[in-house]
């Protein structure tokens, strides 16, 4: 069947993305190899020249070449826009929660941050003139995940229950946290948090521990790191950022080649005492293990 023209977009673009971290040298080999125009006169960046080489290539081309450099359809989100209340390159996490402890919920979401999820807090983040049912449903209908803090009462509310089965119905993770209310029905089969007691950053702290060992969420938390890794602007944020790297239970090549990428092109991240080691050591780790 052939690609629509929003897949071959979003083939063109994760290409562009990966391939654009390699020297120009192996950038024109991969190019002859795939059978795909290339140029020794290019003036302007990488992922320029990428993008310009493969926009125009047959399908078939255009995914042997994005499995070539780790990406598949399968990784990619069901519905690819940007709504503003998403941090960009972030995990998107719908916090499904009540509407009386949204405090909490809000510090949540704020401790989650650090760990490159993206909460939404529906009363905290629906701007008072927009239709706000329409936000919850875009909210959604793009996340990546959902965790439902499941405080006394949760059950009665005329939205919860609703939230949750939207998620469970387009296949998305879907966990709970037990703050006095036991998990019921279809969410009660998933991976539930003992949150009675906790301060959100604890919480937070092993929300994203579950999500990285997950299957179907530690590919994406991977992918998240390696960008905020890349995007350290700070000595104390590349060392914090390399230990997350560190715990991820998957790897793809691809992660290797950013995060060497890195240690070159960001002076926060070179110049950060020990990350270059650590990223060395690493790279070797899972080359070793075949990545």
């Amino acid at each position: 069947m052939p690609l629509s023209p929003s897949q071959r977009v979003v083939l063109i673009k994760e290409i562009s993305d990966r391939l654009g971290t390699e020297d120009y040298s192996l950038i024109d080999v991969t190019f002859k190899q795939f059978s795909l125009p290339w140029s020794d006169q290019w003036q302007g960046d990488k992922n320029s020249y990428v993008l310009s080489m493969v926009s125009e290539a047959p399908d078939e081309v255009l995914v042997d070449l994005a499995l070539h450099v780790g990406f598949s359809f399968e990784m990619a989100p069901a519905v690819r826009i940007d709504p503003p209340f998403w941090r960009k390159g972030m995990f998107r996490l719908f916090v499904s929660h009540l509407a009386t402890h949204r405090v909490f919920a809000a510090d949540l979401q704020t401790a989650l941050l650090d760990f490159g999820i993206s909460g939404f807090v529906a009363h905290n983040d629906i701007e008072p003139t927009q239709e706000w049912q329409t936000q919850i449903e875009t909210a959604l209908a793009t996340c990546d995940a959902l965790i439902a803090l499941l405080h006394s009462d949760f059950h009665a509310s005329n939205w919860t229950d609703q939230e949750i089965g939207f998620a469970m119905g387009r296949g998305a993770p879907t966990f709970a946290v037990r703050l006095g209310q036991v998990p019921y029905g279809f969410i009660g089969r998933f991976q539930a948090f003992n949150g009675d007691n906790k301060v959100a950053v604890v919480l937070a702290r092993e929300i994203f521990d579950a999500f990285r060992r997950n299957k179907q969420t530690q590919l994406r938390i991977g992918q998240v790191l390696v960008g905020l890794f890349e995007e350290s602007n700070s000595f104390a944020e590349a060392k914090t950022r390399i230990g997350y790297l560190e715990e991820l239970a998957s790897w793809e090549t691809s992660f290797s080649t950013r995060i060497r990428s890195t240690v070159k092109s960001n002076s926060q991240v070179y110049e950060s005492y020990g990350v270059p080691a650590r990223v060395g050591a690493l790279v070797q780790k899972w080359a070793k293990s075949g990545v």
